[in-house]
């Protein structure tokens, strides 16, 4: 699968992702794909596990946007935002492509934090 095809199959996921679309985000799984959870420790192996895990989140995105996108070749980056109870947790997600579908996915997830004021002189806020 060439990187256009990819990054269509990525748009088509975070889109049905952010819309509480089940079945339409988990498409680009192989069945035999990995995620792991590195914070937690956590390792799902299986696209119907990773599925019916996110089915049984006990709280809906109150938000939802993808900052960026980068890859070539069969490793893909998204940065992306996503809120729940309107808390903001920033987001990367390494995914690894076998045959145009993901076979392996690390996400890390990050919770805002305020800047130091000690080095405001040299920074701009971006929110």
């Amino acid at each position: 699968m060439d990187a256009q095809n990819i990054r269509r199959a990525i748009d088509r996921h975070w889109a049905a992702s952010a819309a509480g679309d089940l079945v339409a985000e988990h498409e680009i799984y192989h069945d035999d794909a990995v995620c792991e959870y590195p914070q937690s420790g956590e390792v799902i192996r299986g696209r119907h596990n990773l599925q019916a895990l996110r089915s049984h989140h006990p709280g809906k995105p109150a938000g939802f946007a993808v900052r960026r996108i980068v890859g070539e070749g069969h490793l893909w980056i998204t940065e992306y935002v996503i809120a729940y109870q309107d808390k903001p947790s920033y987001t990367v997600s390494i995914m690894e492509f076998r045959d145009g579908k993901v076979s392996r996915e690390v996400q890390y997830f990050a919770d805002a934090f305020e800047a130091p004021a000690w080095r405001a002189q040299w920074v701009e806020r971006e929110r």
